[in-house]
Formats: C-alpha cells, structure tokens, sequence
C-alpha cells in the first residue's frame, strides 16, 4: 500500500468533519500536499508499547470475556466499561479520517482488582476455581496510530496517533452514577522509539461523560480543536536550538532542586512533573540511548533529542500520570527553548 505525507491546510485544520448538536456533517478534506513516499506501512513484529512501568498487554478479546465491568454502588448503574471507551473513540477517528489507515489499539493495563461469584463467597482461597473468580482492571490505557498521516522530523518518523486513558481510581465508585472521567488526546507518535508526543490542545485530562454518546461528543469536539500542523511546527523547531553539555547538567540538577523546593518557591516556577527516577533515566540516556544520546566529541545536543529523552523517561509513569506528563515534557522543552531566546520563564531550569 502507498501512503502519502499530508499536512492540513493552515484554515482547515487537520480534521474535515464538523460535529453538530446530533449529526455529523461530512466534508471534503483540504490538504498541502508536502512529500510523496511510495512506501509501505510497515508493521514491527516485535511490537514496541507506548508505556512500559507496571503495565501489561491486553487484547480486545480479553478485555471483554475476562473483565467484569464495575458498577455505582448506590445506584448499580453501570460505568462506561474499557472496551467500550476504547471503541467510542475508534468510531471517532473512523469518522473523522475515513479512507485512512487506522491501526488496531495497542492496550496497556494495570492494577488489577479481584473478585469472586456469589457462590464462592464462601470457599477457601486455596479451593477457588478460575470459574470463581472476577477481575478488573483499575487503569487502563491505549493508544493506535493512523500510519498513512505523518511526517519526518530529524529523520524521525512520527505518525498521527490518538491516546486515551481510563483510571477507576479517580471515580467515587461507592455513590450513585455522575459524569465518568477520561483522559484523551490526539498527536503524533515517535517511529524510532514509540515515545508519544502531545500537544496542549490536543489534550483533555479530565473529559466527562455519562453515556457512549456524551463520550462520542466530546472526543469530537476535542479532536476538531487540534491543530496538527501548529504542532509539527512546534516539533521541528525543536531541531535548531542546542542545549549546551553545561546546560543539560543544569537541568538535571535543577531538576532534582525541584522537588525539594519549600512550597512559596515551587509556586513562582513553572509546572515539571518528573519524578527523580524519570531525571536519572534522562542522564543515562545522555550518554546511552541508541537514538538520542550525545554524539561522540559533541558538546552540545538539540532540543528534538531532549525532547525524546523526556518522553522516553516519561514511559515509566503510571497509567494514571501519563498523559499529563507527556504533556508536561512538550511544556518544559518549548520553555526551555524560549530559555535559549532570552525568556525568563524556565531560565531557572538551566541558568
């Protein structure tokens, strides 16, 4: 199958479907064609995932035969179940960008909540059979690609992916029904590495719905709002600022500073969201990472590398704290890069 770089017109935007009030008006999607690749979609048999701490893979298959779905207590009204938060969002993206290539999600799950039958109440642990017994999962998250939309940056391939996130734990699940919470967004996905890159507004960490429809509505809208083009922008000029070996030791320890920090102090600087752990796995990879490390007698790295370091380090978050996060890392590097022009803001961080 060819596949073709496409950039959305500027007036456009990347998504041609207007969302009404109950239909969906389809129409012609303008593009500014910029390069064409006649090259298959390849498929890595080695599947790489998109977060990696304290997770493990699901199918779809699994997800709906194995789980049961949770419930309010008080009303027995049944929450929006995984599988079909993940199948509202894919009817979405269908919509939005038919005679695309959408890939099937990629499925992380973790915090698994167990239970038994009513008849088993009863019974020891040891004589419990695999009939007896219930699970959930508290987290979830998934994310899938639509290949045939990318672009190269840095001779990084990054392909139009859309992420969501499910946490029980952010629900009172102990009261009656009200407006569930989600994470979504929409925004590009680094080839090399499987490092999700997103973008303030193609994010919503705190989406609420009530039913599938409520869920289908608000996607949309949040997807018609992401400015595909603004965002590879952002992206490549990450490629022409350098970070100094003396800045990127700055950051570090600046880092580190952060998190001790009396609390009067941290309010006067922005938001940073890495955990010590996250800024060690960033120094290592200064110096090991296959893709991004600091070339061999270079005194200097750009901000598209950084950049990577940070979502890199960022695929040890909990399900719960990856979104944000992988927003936060978009946040400090085009800081720090305003740092590199003579703003304020995030000189702290490097200074």
């Amino acid at each position: 199958m060819n596949t073709t770089t496409l950039i959305p017109s500027q007036n456009e935007g990347l998504l041609p479907v207007l969302f009404g009030s109950n239909n969906i008006k389809q129409e012609e999607p303008t593009y500014t064609s910029c390069e064409v690749v006649n090259e298959p979609v390849r498929k890595d048999k080695r599947r790489k995932h998109f977060i990696e701490a304290n997770t493990e893979p699901i199918d779809m298959i699994r997800l709906k035969s194995d789980c049961i779905v949770p419930v309010f207590s008080k009303d027995n009204e049944m929450t929006i179940s995984h599988p079909a938060f993940i199948e509202t969002v894919h009817k979405v993206a269908s919509e939005l960008f038919r005679g695309e290539s959408i890939d099937e999600p990629d499925i992380m799950v973790s915090h698994v909540i167990k239970g038994r039958i009513p008849e088993a109440i009863h019974k020891p642990v040891a004589q419990l059979l695999e009939s007896d017994k219930t699970i959930y999962y508290e987290r979830m998250a998934f994310a899938f690609e639509i290949p045939t939309i990318y672009e190269t940056i840095d001779g990084n391939r990054v392909n139009l992916c859309i992420t969501g996130v499910r946490a029980y734990n952010r629900e009172n699940l102990y009261s009656k029904k009200v407006a569930e919470r989600f994470s979504v967004a929409i925004g590009f996905q680094n080839k090399v590495c499987c490092n999700l890159c997103t973008f303030t507004d193609g994010f919503k960490t705190d989406l609420r719905a009530t039913s599938q429809h409520d869920l289908f509505r608000e996607v949309m809208k949040l997807f018609q709002q992401y400015n595909a083009e603004k965002h590879l922008r952002l992206m490549k000029s990450f490629t022409s600022s350098y970070l100094t070996e003396h800045q990127f030791a700055q950051f570090l320890g600046k880092s580190r500073l952060y998190q001790c920090l009396p609390a009067k102090e941290k309010k006067l600087l922005p938001n940073m969201e890495l955990t010590d752990s996250q800024v060690n796995i960033i120094a290592k990879a200064y110096y090991h990472d296959d893709n991004f490390k600091k070339e061999h007698g270079e005194n200097e790295i750009n901000l598209w590398k950084f950049y990577n370091m940070l979502t890199g380090a960022n695929k040890s978050s909990y399900i719960d704290n990856f979104l944000d996060r992988s927003l936060n890392s978009t946040q400090l590097t085009e800081g720090i890069d305003r740092a590199l022009h003579g703003d304020n803001t995030y000189k702290w961080f490097i200074e």
